[in-house]
């Protein structure tokens, strides 16, 4: 059987005679029957681009394979000299797939000037300008819709993630994106979209299973591959991670996150981990970074701390007993009070005042503006952070922009996962908002 199926595909591939949307049909039939056809797809091709071939025909099935496999540079050039709607369809798509979107909303609108399907080259055209950030834009062409599109998997897909992308209700974003799955259970946009909603509430278990359902699609969504290795590595299942990365350098080989994410997962595969001492510190790690706000304290100790700026359990930690009675205003009943809530948390004052660091005050709440304090005590999703980032942002045990912008780029650099990529990421949105690291 295995045979027939590679005999069959070679022959679709290198047949003689058109090519359009049937035979690129019973293309995708084959595909979708086992991933491992794509292996029989790629040396079927190299044998077709060895043959140069000069017409449009040719050109045009070489480039929607190219396309397939995700070269899609090479799908440009292959469908760039192809004639036809398809031709334009896949070009477009090839373009959006290496951001190139003005390129792509012309060559939809090119493909349905030549008769290509109007409504599959409107959802593109959407598509590619939400992506190149006009998402109000990409609504306009979809509400521009009607009939049976609406209910087709693609659709539903371009519109969650079109609400998504205009800050719509997020409830209705998860209910499109679950009947697009349940419409198409093999759609890849639509598995990475649905995964990145479940990945941003915590659901790391449905978020696995719905990125590795999309990465199984050829071509695989890039930001299914991205997210998916991150969370290899999260589970230091760096080998797996290694492969994501691998993938999208195998058809983009200028991509840089990729390669970078790749040298981190190379990097930490070869590290030896002791994982209880790395779930210790990581536990220590969160509790020391615990506010003192979270505590039942009285008004003056908690005033006190907060002139003294000592912040967290870490910053206690560091602190010792002379150093707390040395404020005016503090006395032995708050010192008392003190020493309780740390031994509640097994922690106890000046455990780590060797590693005493210069505290700069960015801020005193006392002369904030309430608009001012209200940014700060923000969650730390207001910021929109990548998946990695906001991984490490869980683990240090960081929820709000507050407690964020009291921490130094040396002291995020020294959690698991978190790399100069991740920490510029995390400067330039603090920058957005008038905001930046301690030390920076």
């Amino acid at each position: 059987m295995a045979q027939a199926i590679d005999v069959d595909l070679k022959q679709l591939v290198l047949a003689d005679g058109p090519f359009g949307p049937a035979e690129l049909k019973q293309w995708t039939s084959v595909l979708a029957s086992d991933v491992a056809n794509y292996r029989l797809l790629r040396d079927a091709l190299q044998e077709l681009e060895s043959k140069a071939p000069a017409d449009a025909s040719g050109r045009l099935r070489l480039g929607v394979g190219q396309f397939l496999l995700g070269r899609y540079r090479k799908s440009i050039d292959s469908l760039s000299k192809a004639e036809g709607g398809l031709a334009r369809f896949y070009l477009a798509k090839a373009h959006q797939a290496v951001e190139e979107y003005p390129q792509a909303v012309a060559a939809y609108q090119a493909a349905a000037k030549e008769g290509y399907d109007g409504d599959a080259c409107a959802l593109g055209r959407a598509e590619a300008l939400r992506c190149q950030g006009d998402p109000r834009g990409a609504l306009k062409v979809l509400d521009g819709l009607s009939g049976a599109i609406e209910q087709t998997a693609e659709y539903l897909y371009q519109r969650g993630a079109t609400v998504a992308a205009i800050g719509g209700n997020p409830t209705e974003v998860v209910a499109l994106l679950e009947r697009a799955v349940e419409t198409d259970p093999k759609h890849p946009g639509a598995l990475f979209a649905l995964a990145v909603e479940n990945d941003r509430r915590g659901n790391d278990e449905t978020a696995l299973d719905l990125y590795q359902r999309s990465a199984s699609r050829f071509p695989a969504h890039l930001g299914a591959l991205l997210n998916l290795g991150i969370l290899f590595e999260d589970r230091q299942q760096y080998e797996k991670a290694r492969q994501c990365y691998q993938r999208i350098l195998d058809a983009n080989p200028n991509h840089g996150r990729a390669r970078l994410f790749l040298k981190d997962a190379q990097a930490s595969g070869e590290m030896f981990v002791d994982e209880d001492a790395q779930r210790r510190r990581d536990r220590l790690g969160h509790v020391l970074s615990l506010p003192v706000t979270d505590f039942e304290l009285s008004v003056r100790s908690r005033n006190c701390l907060q002139k003294m700026g000592l912040l967290t359990l870490g910053d206690l930690a560091r602190a010792t007993e002379q150093e707390l009675l040395a404020s005016k205003n503090f006395g032995e009943t708050s010192l008392v009070e003190i020493k309780e809530m740390m031994a509640s948390k097994g922690l106890e004052l000046g455990q780590f005042a060797g590693e005493k660091r210069v505290v700069e005050s960015i801020f005193e709440p006392e002369i904030m503006t309430p608009d001012e304090q209200a940014l700060l005590n923000k969650p730390i999703a207001d910021l929109n952070l990548s998946v990695r980032a906001r991984k490490c942002m869980i683990r240090l045990g960081i929820n709000t922009i507050g407690e964020l912008v009291r921490r130094t780029g040396d002291e995020l650099l020294e959690c698991k996962n978190f790399g100069v990529t991740s920490l510029n990421e995390v400067r330039e949105k603090l920058t957005v908002h008038g905001l930046r690291l301690r030390g920076d």
